[in-house]
């Protein structure tokens, strides 16, 4: 059984619960992660640490809270007044995990769906967003890891073109694929609003709303918003429903055609303020 699930950010004991909601068993079912395993949750290290241990069983996706993760324990970013990662950051097993983190994915397919954090540029179809992607993996990956993630951050170019090229090309993806939630109709990116999808900004709307994306017919399942809350339809999954916020935490399966759905309800580990 192949079964997606939502954004934990370091809440362990919501994870486990929902694991035993689903039955979940390493030898037989696989898990999908859609990124945001860390931050503003109390139990990053703990998380990071179980899932790991789930070897096989279980890929994640890199969200932008775990890329933040990465850029602060190489020095390229500091750590932000509301982060929940110095016990990462403390543990004797830190560079293991930071390893293990590092070598996730960006996007994925499977069982049909195309696995994003948060979003696709209306640009890309399927087969560009997986490539594109492996870029960014690539760069994590290699030698020049601290320089991408020193220039990672920030909101320019808002646009995608195939003719963007190095930092400003990277970054761009992992805006698209990590961060955004509204866009125009030419794909540009706006990063200021994080409410729902009533409250796009004039000239914009939820990047799957935007007419002829490129990836529309193919089902996307994605994370990242949870003042968005759980959508459900053939064709698009959204599973960020704000466990951190004292909302559920997500789990469906996809296997064989299947749409399972399996909510926990969870504490309030957080009070909003900051949906991203």
């Amino acid at each position: 059984m192949i079964f997606l699930i939502g954004d934990v950010q370091g809440c362990c004991d919501a994870f486990d619960r929902l694991l035993a909601e689903i039955g979940f068993s390493p030898s037989r079912d696989h898990l999908w992660l859609l990124g945001d395993l860390v931050n503003r949750g109390p139990q990053s290290l703990a998380t990071l640490r179980r899932i790991k241990a789930l070897d096989g069983a279980a890929d994640c996706l890199l969200g932008n809270h775990d890329l933040h993760l990465l850029a602060v324990a190489a020095g390229a970013q500091p750590l932000k007044r509301q982060d929940t990662l110095g016990d990462i950051l403390d543990a004797a097993d830190r560079e293991e995990l930071l390893g293990w983190l590092g070598s996730q994915r960006l996007a994925a397919f499977e069982a049909g769906w195309l696995l994003v954090h948060a979003g696709v540029a209306p640009q890309w179809d399927c087969a560009a967003t997986l490539a594109l992607a492996s870029e960014v993996e690539a760069a994590l990956r290699g030698p020049g890891r601290v320089s991408f993630l020193r220039k990672m951050y920030g909101d320019a170019p808002a646009r995608w073109s195939d003719e963007l090229e190095g930092a400003a090309r990277l970054r761009f993806i992992v805006n698209a694929l990590t961060r955004m939630r509204f866009c125009d109709a030419r794909g540009r990116l706006e990063f200021a609003t994080k409410d729902g999808a009533g409250t796009a900004p004039k000239g914009y709307m939820p990047w799957f709303e935007v007419p002829a994306r490129k990836t529309a017919g193919t089902p996307i399942a994605f994370g990242h918003w949870s003042t968005l809350g759980l959508i459900d339809t053939p064709e698009l999954l959204s599973l960020d429903t704000g466990c951190v916020w004292g909302g559920a935490l997500t789990a469906v399966r996809i296997d064989g055609g299947r749409r399972e759905l399996h909510q926990i309800r969870c504490p309030q580990a957080r009070k909003p303020g900051g949906a991203g």
